[in-house]
């Protein structure tokens, strides 16, 4: 059973990575606790939680503040990730994947046609999606049989607007773009095509990234408006 802890870290770190608070504010137990209608006690383990995965800092006397990242930082941290997830790819189709695999990508491709089905992309949809987007990665990754790569890639969920733990935008037509990908990838993966695979994830992850380059403002205002309603 998931604790009162648990919940509120995952929601903070959710803001974090979305950019909701600015680099250098101050996180301070008293007014989080409050806002989110708990006690100081969850709020003071995720914010420890936090600190260890370098999302914030923890400065003797000034408490916890947000872990500031330039935009270049971020953009680098996408071209890693492209060539990381490509490899990921590349190892996994060289490897085969079994039946069982197979299913997994197969259910996740399912899932995200069928909520992109309607033709429009309605706010409770984006949950779902988002988790179906994390299974497809995730799968990838262990498939590769390298740990390396999970290890590696796991760097980039504490870095904000470059985790695939996020969805960045609401926007019907990038994301069926990005899920038409999903498609490409998986037949790749099927048919063994290793190099078409690497190339297919790299082009995937890319245009995630020149996306929130052409829109960096932009997204990093919306993220920054964005309130914290209730707690989870």
């Amino acid at each position: 059973m998931r604790t009162r802890s648990q919940d509120i870290t995952d929601l903070l770190r959710q803001q974090l990575l979305s950019g909701a608070y600015p680099p250098g504010e101050r996180l301070e137990e008293i007014p989080l606790a409050a806002a989110l209608g708990v006690s100081r006690t969850p709020v003071r383990a995720a914010l420890t939680l936090l600190a260890q995965e370098g999302l914030i800092d923890y400065q003797p006397k000034r408490g916890y503040q947000v872990h500031g990242f330039s935009p270049e930082e971020i953009f680098a941290a996408y071209e890693v990730r492209a060539a990381i997830e490509g490899l990921a790819c590349r190892l996994a189709a060289e490897r085969g994947i079994d039946t069982a695999a197979v299913d997994r990508l197969e259910s996740c491709v399912a899932e995200g046609d069928r909520i992109l089905a309607s033709g429009r992309l309605d706010p409770a949809d984006l949950q779902p999606y988002q988790a179906m987007n994390v299974a497809f990665h995730d799968t990838i990754i262990a498939l590769s049989g390298n740990p390396w790569i999970d290890r590696f890639v796991e760097r980039t969920h504490a870095i904000p607007l470059v985790s695939d733990r996020i969805i960045l935008w609401h926007d019907y037509a990038v994301i069926l773009r990005s899920h038409d990908d999903h498609h490409r990838i998986l037949a790749a993966l099927k048919h063994r095509q290793a190099a078409r695979a690497e190339q297919l994830m790299r082009e995937h992850v890319t245009f995630a990234g020149e996306f929130l380059r052409e829109n960096f403002h932009r997204l990093s205002h919306q993220a920054k408006t964005s309130v914290i309603e209730e707690a989870p």
